[in-house]
């Protein structure tokens, strides 16, 4: 069985090395365990979405909840699916230079990623929208 499980946090370390290491841990390990997803990143707040069996997402989830370069987290959104949404990514990443802040102003008061401020459904228009707008990077 398929889930999605969309979740936010905060990064300890912004640094750009910081989250490049979260990137390419994520595309090393996430095709052995059949995990696909994207992340988007982006005034020290990440927004992920993962995409796998239940057991495999649930153990990743479970991973990032101990992993000391996050804090904050919060699971947005949580769903049994038919058919992923973003396959294409092993852990595609969200370039948020090419994000025209209309997009951003469309699920938001502000132009800015703030999951915390919006439902998980909010959330999850955006990351699609992201998708469709060409503004995702990685794909693998």
């Amino acid at each position: 069985m398929l889930v999605r499980l969309l979740y936010a946090s905060r990064a300890v370390d912004p640094s750009s090395d910081a989250i490049e290491a979260i990137l390419t841990q994520s595309r090393r390990h996430n095709p052995e365990c059949g995990v696909t997803g994207i992340l988007c990143y982006g005034g020290g707040i990440f927004l992920q979405a993962i995409e796998g069996g239940r057991m495999a997402v649930s153990e990743l989830y479970g991973h990032i909840q101990r992993d000391p370069r996050h804090k904050d987290l919060v699971l947005l959104h949580y769903e049994e699916i038919s058919e992923r949404r973003f396959g294409g990514w092993t852990m595609g990443q969200v370039n948020m230079s090419k994000i025209n802040a209309s997009i951003l102003l469309k699920y938001a008061e502000k132009p800015v990623l703030d999951p915390y401020s919006v439902s998980g459904s909010v959330s999850l228009a955006l990351l699609e929208e992201l998708m469709a707008t060409a503004c995702i990077m990685g794909r693998a």
